[in-house]
């Protein structure tokens, strides 16, 4: 089922919601790196309850998401500090690109309930360590160095004391032509 989306972000999150099985219907949850809102605009057209929709840019967030009242929007604030979200997400997406996911997943698991899951969007190329910034070629990754290090992220989030599932690819590239990946996480 596909909808039509704010943007191709929602088509990306779809797909990692199909092939996960999970089901947001009647969830509160949080899009963590929400842009423009396309995995905000996702959760909502698959009939979560509400989303918080955390960005450190200030209105970027697409004007029908901002004005939907199951939206609360928080701008101009960072998942590695301090935040109003005053009850437990079921379910967490994040995107934060260039915040490494070492970081931005354990900030954001501090939300989350005990049951609940994170989806993590892997962008490769801002996750690149000083041994790989040689394989970074105009900004794209070659493929197989890509999923190397996909992996590593994975692993890293494994010995951070996360439950982590089968890595997929994203049906789309990033902007660039990177290749993006999906992993789903859970709470030990």
């Amino acid at each position: 089922m596909t909808n039509s989306y704010i943007s191709r972000a929602g088509i990306k999150f779809e797909e990692a919601l199909r092939h996960y099985g999970v089901d947001v219907t009647g969830k509160v949850c949080m899009d963590v790196g929400a842009a423009t809102g396309g995995f905000t605009d996702c959760f909502l057209q698959h009939g979560a309850k509400e989303v918080y929709a955390v960005e450190t840019g200030y209105g970027v967030l697409d004007w029908k998401l901002r004005n939907d009242l199951r939206v609360i929007v928080k701008e101009r604030s960072n998942i590695l500090y301090s935040l109003d979200i005053p009850r437990d997400i079921d379910i967490a997406v994040v995107d934060t690109s260039w915040t490494k996911l070492k970081l931005s997943v354990p900030a954001t698991s501090r939300f989350v309930k005990p049951s609940g899951i994170i989806l993590a969007l892997i962008k490769p190329q801002y996750e690149v360590d000083s041994d790989s910034d040689r394989d970074l070629r105009r900004g794209v990754l070659d493929s197989e160095v890509s999923i190397r290090i996909a992996q590593k992220v994975a692993a890293g989030l494994q010995d951070l004391g996360f439950v982590v599932s089968e890595i997929i690819d994203s049906p789309i590239t990033g902007e660039a032509g990177n290749k993006e990946y999906w992993i789903k996480l859970m709470l030990k």
